[in-house]
């Protein structure tokens, strides 16, 4: 299988594989796995925090963040098609009990001016904004980067309202990759950030969330709420110490792919797509014009050995990972001329 659904299909490598067998373990919820303490302090430093959280998922992260932030009845602010709003199960208003006040944007990117309508103080018909959250890279506007002036901007207005920022930064060392800059740069005018070990890094598990020390401490109990205390988990901690070594500098390679697959299917008839607009590794494509919808495209590239999700009737989105080669995405261009061609 060419397996384009997600970057989250990557198998941890040998070295991920080895790290994990020889790691040095203790039990977490104690505090005393040395390779997890390892690994938070790791990304701490890369983020350039003072603290990190290792959490299972990215959405765990995600609802962490939301509620050392919030209070019940605020609101929190993020883009219309945020991974925080969509896909993970209406948690912010489960756990931290606030309404998503969805922003609208062409792609993506929030900036104040679009936000600053929607700031609003506690009034006898409003509830109050407790939160902006920006998802950088954004995945269902096709892995688009933030600049670093736009995160300057909305966290200087932001914090001049006194509302934090949260970054839900699951692909930010594709951002990274992307802008030339490091992940610290792009996180440093935002309160926390998360960002994933287990999509483009290539972890098999895991999620970090950094921060202030103070909020750390008190996600750590949020996330054994959650049920997300794990015990001797140096062994998955392990493979993330190896992603954030090894993984980012592999990362424009996929960025390349990405564009070669957009400009294949540009030359596909029916399929629209921007070449010039894919930053990362994210390619949403629009087979609308193709009279196939995303679903049945979907299933004939599955019978055909290609695996491409559809996100709606008109849309689909490959990404591309270290584990498809430049060779497999011209296989899986290919394929996907033949079976539009019947």
């Amino acid at each position: 299988m060419i397996d384009l659904r997600s970057d989250t299909v990557t198998k941890p490598t040998a070295a991920m594989r080895q790290a994990m067998a020889e790691a040095e373990v203790g039990d977490d919820v104690y505090g005393e796995d040395p390779t997890v303490n390892r690994l938070e302090a790791r990304a701490a430093e890369i983020a350039g925090k003072e603290a990190a959280l290792f959490v299972p998922t990215g959405t765990m992260g995600n609802t962490i963040a939301v509620k050392l932030h919030t209070s019940h009845g605020q609101e929190v602010i993020a883009d219309a098609r945020a991974h925080l709003l969509d896909y993970e199960l209406a948690m912010t208003a489960w756990f931290a009990g606030c309404l998503v006040r969805p922003v609208q944007t062409p792609d993506g990117i929030l900036s104040w001016v679009a936000i600053e309508p929607y700031v609003r103080a506690l009034a006898a018909h409003y509830a109050p904004t407790g939160l902006i959250e920006i998802e950088n890279t954004h995945n269902m506007a096709g892995g688009t980067v933030y600049p670093l002036a736009t995160i300057r901007e909305i966290a200087d207005g932001a914090h001049e309202r006194g509302i934090p920022v949260h970054m839900d930064g699951a692909r930010v060392f594709n951002a990274a990759a992307a802008l030339g800059v490091s992940v610290r740069e792009i996180a440093a005018p935002v309160d926390t950030v998360t960002f994933c070990l287990s999509k483009a890094l290539g972890a098999p598990v895991g999620s970090m969330l950094a921060g202030p020390a103070d909020s750390i401490a008190r996600g750590r109990l949020y996330r054994k709420r959650l049920g997300g205390g794990m015990r001797q988990a140096g062994v998955l901690a392990a493979a993330g110490l190896v992603a954030l070594d090894q993984t980012p500098r592999r990362l424009p390679e996929d960025h390349a792919n990405a564009r070669y697959l957009a400009e294949g299917l540009a030359r596909i008839p029916g399929i629209q797509i921007d070449p010039a607009a894919v930053a990362t590794n994210i390619v949403v494509f629009d087979v609308g014009a193709t009279g196939v919808t995303g679903a049945e495209i979907s299933a004939r590239l599955m019978a055909q050995g290609v695996r491409i999700n559809a996100i709606n009737p008109r849309k689909m989105r490959a990404v591309t990972h270290y584990d498809v080669s430049r060779e497999e995405c011209g296989e899986a261009l290919e394929i996907l001329g033949k079976v539009l061609a019947r």
